[in-house]
């Protein structure tokens, strides 16, 4: 399995800082992820009494699976150290923070893991300097070659 990008995360947000976390699943979720059936769109992470939570993540359901299938839209707790999980609740008080989920891979180990990143919403000056930005390194892309 290759990694899945939230490549919407990086132009809507400016990441401040990164985070690896571990997730939660059920069987047939851990077939569907290492099958890339994986959706970011509209994901955000929240804090429920002390513990992180990843909501609107979609995991479409396994083909094969039964009647025991998975909900794809259901909210799965992520597993972060003690220290981490207090930085984040600190940082999430501040007024404009938020959590994003930005990139979903497998461990050595076999294992779903998350990377979530720290960010504050961009202006829409902001997302206007990131375009030209990218069409500039797109330009010298093509007069290298």
């Amino acid at each position: 399995m290759a990694e899945l990008k939230n490549r919407s995360a990086y132009f809507e947000y400016a990441i401040e800082e990164k985070f690896i976390a571990g997730m939660v699943l059920t069987g047939t979720e851990i077939k569907s992820i290492r099958a890339n059936r994986v959706s970011f769109n509209d994901s955000f992470c929240y804090f429920s009494k002390g513990e992180l939570f990843v909501k609107s993540l979609h995991i479409a359901e396994y083909s094969h699976g039964t009647s025991a299938n998975h909900d794809p839209l259901r909210e799965r707790k992520l597993l972060l150290t003690k220290r981490e999980l207090k930085k984040l609740e600190n940082k999430i008080k501040e007024r404009g923070y938020t959590i994003i989920p930005l990139r979903m891979f497998l461990s050595d180990k076999g294992l779903a893991k998350l990377e979530i990143g720290l960010g504050k919403g961009k202006k829409l000056y902001d997302k206007r300097e990131s375009i030209k930005q990218r069409e500039s390194d797109r330009d010298l892309r093509r007069m290298i070659k």
